[in-house]
């Protein structure tokens, strides 16, 4: 059963008691809240409804909603149509980045005008990553600059920025390597790629955003802690946000790390994609 719907089921007792609360306080937890804002929101949720004799489950769950707002980060994410744009697209594998690199292009020529987006093939360690990202050029009708398997990923980058002058494009999307388990590696490798942009790319509009798989809990927390702290993050997408997902874990990196959710990846198309909208999700989450 999807976590919304069980929330649902929850508030469809039609009695707030004590029992309704530590059961909601359980499933905040499961939907990979954390336990201390678990617990947390359903005693301020409990308290609030007891102060304003709240007995309607549908007022309460809205008041859940008011309650859980705070904690989640939004940041609205365009492109400037006066300087190059460059996107790093960082995390592990298995994550969904290499598909999020060719939706993103996509949301940029349909929603932000941009002409002609370049994908740069940066994961240079697996050869299955850029067969991949050259489909989904071949698909988009968008170009990608790549070399050969093992090339260094700053040479990629390097060749992707000279190609985007060139052809006037306004927008960089780089594919990136995600075998980095340790900080240091991780940080040695952004560093030779931030390095190219600030040598190559002047003045540009320079963001990194990692990607994250909702269904994957602590996991994905321990990957934020990971990326953040080697570089600043500039904000997540959220992939594999589906009825496999739980939900929680964008309030739990809100909070945790202070990182705005940009986009939502809901499905394996390109068109399931998303600009994350807090209300929409809050409703989504508790079912309203």
């Amino acid at each position: 059963m999807k976590f919304s719907e069980r929330i649902k089921a929850l508030f469809k007792r039609n009695l707030l008691s004590d029992e309704t609360f530590d059961d909601l306080t359980d499933l905040l937890i499961e939907g990979d809240i954390g336990a201390s804002l678990a617990f947390s929101i359903a005693d301020e949720l409990k308290t609030l409804c007891k102060k304003e004799h709240i007995s309607d489950t549908e007022v309460a769950k809205t008041r859940l909603k008011d309650l859980l707002r705070p904690y989640i980060v939004t940041r609205s994410f365009a492109l400037d149509s006066k300087r190059l744009n460059i996107v790093l697209i960082l995390g592990v594998n298995g994550v969904g980045k290499t598909t999020s690199c060719a939706k993103l292009a996509r949301w940029a020529q349909q929603s932000q005008g941009s002409s002609a987006p370049i994908l740069a093939a940066g994961d240079t360690f697996r050869a299955a990553a850029i067969d991949q990202l050259k489909i989904h050029g071949t698909r988009l009708g968008v170009r990608v600059v790549a070399q050969q398997h093992g090339a260094d990923p700053g040479a990629v980058l390097w060749d992707a920025i000279d190609a985007a002058k060139s052809a006037g494009s306004d927008l960089v999307i780089a594919d990136t390597a995600g075998r980095m388990h340790t900080r240091v590696d991780l940080l040695k490798e952004l560093e030779k790629l931030d390095k190219v942009v600030q040598q190559k790319a002047g003045e540009v509009n320079y963001r990194k955003i990692l990607v994250l798989d909702a269904t994957t809990g602590q996991n994905a927390m321990r990957q934020a802690e990971i990326f953040h702290g080697a570089v600043k993050v500039d904000g997540v997408i959220m992939t594999k946000y589906d009825s496999a997902s739980k939900g929680g874990m964008i309030i739990s990196i809100g909070r945790q790390f202070g990182l705005p959710t940009l986009f939502l990846g809901t499905g394996e198309h390109y068109e399931d994609f998303q600009v994350f909208d807090a209300g929409h999700y809050l409703e989504d989450l508790i079912g309203i």
